[in-house]
């Protein structure tokens, strides 16, 4: 009997070891996180991003597409979108490496694109045609700002909250949301019901600018120093720049670049990055000249695409081949792979303060 223990324990031992992922769950989470979401198995990786090893994986809802740490790095939230049939955030404690209680975002079903900003998590509702704000400090949604279009899609929100940026996939359309002050006249006559939130949030009026770009326009990102947003049209292979300040398209690009998915520049600004679904390569364009610098061999399609300001890297999501690339940003070549669950999708840091 103290025999077949003794295999019995080492047995368990050795399938420990084999399989990395039963063990997981005993490291801590480092202070500066790899996040990648699976669509396949549900599930959110925590990466040590300096080993590139999963350390831990947490269930999340049906059909997660993108997700965002909050502010302080602790926790992170996930959309999950179902194209519209769905309607909740969820939420993860990445420090107690646990699912907490989903946010139930009712009548804004379809939530995707994330976006953190002022302490708040900010997020699209492709269903409700509208962009919303998750306070966490009251647990509530406190802020709703409809577009009017359709499959409002991905999100860019500045540091002051005082604009926002978001695709809207099916109009063709990029959304430009600004904060104003409140007309001469004031807010709207009546005076609000105490306990009620007041006629114009915070004091402030919005404006919506639409800016035509290429059909199917879905990912883009806005240039590090704020003067230009690109936008990838996915069903003409064209990429759009647009002026923020005269907000306008001030060139397309004939990329050929066709189901292209996510568009990323590089830290520096001087390089921009752009997947496809369908392709094989990740596409690199040269954010001055406007030119193609070269494409880069992945798999056979991919989705998120994030950037690592502090190792000089990106991190590629292929979802059709069930890892994450590592790209080398000098030079402009794969370095390694990272399984994190099948049909990887989307991705972010996470920080703790």
């Amino acid at each position: 009997m103290r025999q077949k223990s003794t295999l019995f324990f080492l047995g368990a031992v050795l399938a420990g070891f084999m399989c990395p992922d039963r063990l997981a769950v005993s490291q801590s989470t480092p202070q500066r996180t790899l996040l990648a979401l699976s669509k396949r198995e549900r599930t959110l990786a925590i990466v040590d991003p300096a080993s590139l090893k999963v350390i831990a994986r947490l269930p999340v809802g049906q059909d997660p597409h993108e997700v965002i740490a909050s502010a302080d790095g602790t926790r992170a939230y996930v959309s999950i979108y179902g194209f519209g049939r769905y309607h909740t955030l969820s939420v993860l404690d990445l420090v107690a490496q646990k699912a907490l209680p989903d946010i139930d975002t009712g009548a804004l079903n379809g939530p995707h694109g994330l976006a953190v900003a002022g302490g708040n998590i900010w997020f699209t509702a492709e269903g409700a045609k509208a962009i919303s704000r998750f306070n966490p400090s009251t647990h509530s949604i406190d802020r709703i700002f409809g577009t009017g279009q359709n499959r409002t899609h991905m999100l860019y929100v500045t540091g002051d909250e005082k604009k926002i940026y978001t695709t809207n996939v099916n109009s063709g359309t990029v959304s430009v949301l600004e904060a104003g002050a409140l007309p001469v006249n004031g807010p709207p006559t009546g005076a609000a019901q105490p306990g009620s939130a007041p006629a114009v949030p915070q004091g402030m009026d919005w404006n919506q600018t639409l800016i035509r770009v290429g059909n199917g326009d879905e990912g883009f990102d806005v240039s590090p120093d704020g003067r230009e947003l690109w936008t990838a049209n996915s069903q003409d292979g064209t990429l759009s720049v647009i002026d923020l300040s005269r907000k306008e398209v001030t060139a397309t690009i004939d990329a050929n670049i066709l189901a292209s998915n996510r568009l990323k520049f590089s830290p520096d600004g001087k390089l921009v990055f752009i997947t496809s679904l369908r392709g094989g390569d990740l596409v690199v364009y040269d954010a001055a000249s406007r030119k193609e610098v070269k494409r880069v061999p992945i798999g056979h399609g991919a989705a998120g695409i994030l950037m690592d300001p502090v190792g000089g890297r990106a991190f590629v999501a292929c979802s059709p081949d069930n890892y994450v690339a590592v790209i080398d940003l000098k030079t402009l070549e794969v370095t390694g792979h990272i399984d994190v669950g099948g049909q990887p999708d989307g991705l972010a840091w996470a920080e703790r303060q």
